[in-house]
């Protein structure tokens, strides 16, 4: 029992401690975690960073004396070269079992886009929606733009009903 007690205590000590990760190729640092934003600095391929936070198929890290973002797949985590305690190998392979289930050898990554919640709170964007109709065309304009680039009609018939649809 006591036993359990301290590598209880343990693992919260070390629960605590930064994860860390490293670059596979260089990368841009952004300062959100959007391809269009702002870069702040690069970021070079094999360079040891800290973790800060995940959101979507972004990580937040510290290089270099820089906080920035990059996408996810840019980072493997976990370092092959660990210091002790930082979650890569020996007691902090076992916090790793104890905060997550697993030691962090295999790591998937999945992206699906907006949450439940995102999807309940969107609001429409009038003001896109108004630059999109801005771009329609007419069916004349769309058929002249065709004969320009040599575009030639194919008509394509529909699927046949399968017998589950109503």
């Amino acid at each position: 029992m006591k036993l359990a007690i301290t590598i209880l205590l343990l693992a919260a000590g070390f629960a605590q401690a930064a994860e860390m990760g490293t670059v596979l190729r260089a990368a841009e640092l952004k300062q959100k975690p959007f391809a269009d934003a702002a870069k702040v600095s690069d970021v070079a391929a094999k360079a040891a960073v800290e973790i800060v936070q995940r959101q979507g198929a972004w990580i937040q890290i510290k290089a270099d004396g820089q906080v920035g973002w990059v996408k996810m797949l840019n980072v493997r985590t976990g370092n092959s070269q660990a210091k002790p305690g930082s979650g890569g190998g020996g007691l902090g392979s076992l916090v790793s079992v104890f905060q997550t289930g697993s030691s962090s050898k295999t790591q998937t990554t999945g992206v699906k886009g907006i949450s439940k919640d995102g999807l309940k709170e969107a609001q429409p964007d009038m003001e896109q929606l108004a630059k999109l109709n801005g771009m329609q065309v007419t069916a004349e304009d769309a058929k002249r733009f065709a004969r320009a680039g040599k575009l030639e009609d194919v008509k394509v018939d529909y699927l046949p009903k399968s017998a589950d649809s109503k």
